[in-house]
């Protein structure tokens, strides 16, 4: 969200490096009690937690002849994610057959009949050999999830079993990568770790390169390549990745370069952010957008926000909507009727093309005569008239995305200590605790960009972790599996992070003084790494930092292509100053600006400017040491 969202402000090989102390306090969790009580009181070490476990005799252990029996074509996917994860955690080479089980193997069973276990749910034994079964395709993988994280612990498992089923349909995580642009790699890390944690619905706010509206392609957006490689790896990982454009406000992404389709106020002034929603065109160019995005994405729903439309001003100002809304609704309606005519209208688009509509929950606050369609999901954040009891009454579907869940790029952090100690849950709306969770479709945190300078892309990777771990808990299984908070992170510890996960704050050159050359352009700088895993590169002759400045600020960042990049005096807490030095296959660098997330293209005469990287070539740099 732009600063109008002001209004929200209020491998194994890894695991085993850190899970020192994770293990003492564990450890002790277990030698706390009698030995003939211990291994039922205590489960293995997983997150989500196990709700049950039940001890039985022996051990599983993966060794060099250990193999994954998969029978059917369901458990045979399941089977080979599996196997690609095994050897990119460091456990070689397991192959995949279909039958024949032995001591030492893996057997992933489907079958449908276990209804018991629902489409998520999956059944784990351990003992000569580690079975997982499960009804459906989905539930096989989130019991692979759980092989993974007890196998980045040890190659042995306890003897045992458990029947693990989530309690909330959707697990999620919401990014808004509008306006700043988050890297590829980050959300591959980010799809990779929910899986890891059973999370299974990644709601992106993003812009994806238009070829029907060319004049809305500013910076920062995705091509249509990029997304599918990240649907791919959504699919093979089974986290749906559902889109969003936030309409009819919040649209200055899109319709800054289209007057004609901006709301005017009663004075003549034009409002960027804001969709005419008495235009058919407006209808027209908003729908379009769907269909081009479903060129991409896969996701059985449409996520159009229909938040803050009105945010820092009023109908009364836009007479035309009282208008539009009277001439269609009769001389009772409300400004806020043809709001919810919009949306209602989308929704019937999206259900034609076989997508159920998502929709945030401020713009429903009874001011309204007409009704949201009937199955619209509903994400409630903020606390308005129109109460999430009341919403489950009227028959919407509803998330929980509060407030309190949030993280705010250089501003609010969720407190998940606080969070976790007071058992929330998704019941916890924010202005209502419900008794049940009938109605109640899951929970998730969501990440906004609000001061887009505020932190880096790795900054925000390293406070998400937490608040990741503890939304994966909450809606899986118990809201308080462990006494305190510091055995709970402990878990995470443990665990560590998904296989194929990269660590991007790994620095590809030393700390130096270097002369870098590319083009017509030659400059002596002194690279130092920041706590955030990123460089800043200080000129040995005038002193000063290499950093991006010029041109309009989007959310405190300058996202124009084209803003030249010179030496500023340094300021450690400057962002801006933060550079990757992103390696170039066939040798060289190329310097990608931390935040703006666009590369150095140097100029025949030796400038240098950022630049998005399908608009200008990106400078290929050589390093020489001094």
């Amino acid at each position: 969200m732009a600063d109008q969202r002001a209004a929200r402000s209020v491998g194994r090989g890894w695991a085993r490096r850190v899970v020192g102390c994770a293990a003492v306090l564990l450890l002790t969790l277990a030698t706390s009690v009698p030995a003939s009580a211990r291994a039922a009181a205590v489960p293995p070490v997983t997150v989500p937690a196990l709700s049950n476990w039940t001890t039985e005799q022996g051990s599983y252990s993966l060794g060099p002849g250990s193999r994954i029996v998969a029978s059917d074509a369901a458990a045979r996917r399941v089977a080979d994610t599996l196997a690609d994860d095994l050897r990119v955690a460091g456990h070689g080479t397991v192959p995949v057959v279909r039958e024949g089980a032995h001591a030492g193997d893996i057997v992933i069973g489907v079958d449908p009949s276990s209804s018991r276990l629902g489409a998520e749910g999956y059944e784990l034994r351990a003992g000569e050999r580690l079975s997982v079964n499960a009804a459906a395709e989905t539930g096989a993988f989130y019991g692979t999830r759980t092989v993974l994280q007890l196998l980045a612990q040890s190659d042995r498992v306890p003897g045992g079993s458990t029947v693990d089923v989530p309690q909330y349909k959707e697990r999620g995580v919401g990014v808004c990568a509008c306006y700043v642009h988050i890297s590829t790699a980050w959300l591959e890390n980010l799809v990779r770790d929910m899986a890891y944690h059973k999370l299974n619905q990644l709601l992106l706010e993003l812009k994806v390169k238009s070829d029907a509206h060319p004049e809305a392609d500013t910076w920062g957006y995705y091509t249509k390549d990029e997304i599918r490689r990240l649907v791919a790896l959504g699919e093979k990982y089974h986290v749906e990745i559902v889109p969003e454009i936030n309409s009819p406000g919040h649209m200055d992404p899109w319709i800054q370069n289209r007057p004609d389709l901006q709301l005017t106020d009663a004075d003549g002034t034009k409002q960027p952010a804001r969709l005419d929603i008495t235009q058919d065109a407006a209808f027209t160019y908003y729908t379009s957008l769907i269909d081009e995005y479903a060129q991409v994405f896969k996701a059985g729903s449409w996520h159009m926000g229909a938040d803050e439309y009105m945010l820092g001003s009023d109908f009364a100002k836009y007479p035309q909507i009282l208008a539009y809304a009277r001439a269609r609704y009769g001389a009772n309606a409300t400004p806020q009727d043809a709001f919810i005519d919009f949306v209602n209208r989308v929704r019937a688009y999206a259900a034609a093309k076989g997508k159920k509509l998502r929709i945030w929950n401020d713009g429903l606050t009874g001011a309204n005569t007409v009704p949201v369609a009937a199955g619209t999901t509903v994400e409630h954040w903020l606390n308005v008239t129109t109460k999430p009891s009341r919403l489950i009454a009227q028959g919407y579907p509803l998330m929980n995305a509060a407030y309190s869940l949030y993280l705010v790029r250089g501003g609010f952090h969720t407190d998940t200590k606080a969070l976790y100690d007071q058992s929330w849950d998704p019941r916890s709306f924010e202005g209502e605790k419900l008794a049940s969770h009938e109605g109640v479709t899951g929970a998730k945190i969501s990440l906004w960009p609000d001061n887009g300078r505020g932190e880096t892309e790795n900054e925000v990777a390293a406070v998400m972790v937490p608040a990741l771990r503890h939304i994966a808990q909450v809606t899986w299984g118990s809201a308080h599996p462990d006494p305190t908070y510091a055995e709970f992170t402990a878990r995470g510890t443990a665990v560590g992070h998904a296989p194929g996960w990269r660590d991007l704050t790994r620095v590809s050159v030393p700390e130096g003084s270097y002369t870098f050359r590319a083009g017509a352009a030659t400059s002596d700088l002194e690279v130092r790494r920041t706590a955030d895993g990123y460089v800043t590169l200080r000129s040995t002759t005038s002193g000063g930092c290499l950093e991006v400045s010029g041109g309009k600020l989007t959310l405190n960042v300058p996202l124009d292509p084209g803003v030249e990049v010179t030496a500023s005096r340094c300021a450690a807490a400057d962002t801006l100053q933060r550079w990757e030095l992103e390696p170039v296959h066939g040798g060289g660098y190329r310097l990608v600006n931390a935040i703006t997330r666009m590369a150095v293209h140097v100029t025949d005469d030796g400038r240098l400017l950022q630049y998005p990287p399908d608009q200008e070539r990106s400078a290929v740099w050589t390093l020489t040491v001094h």
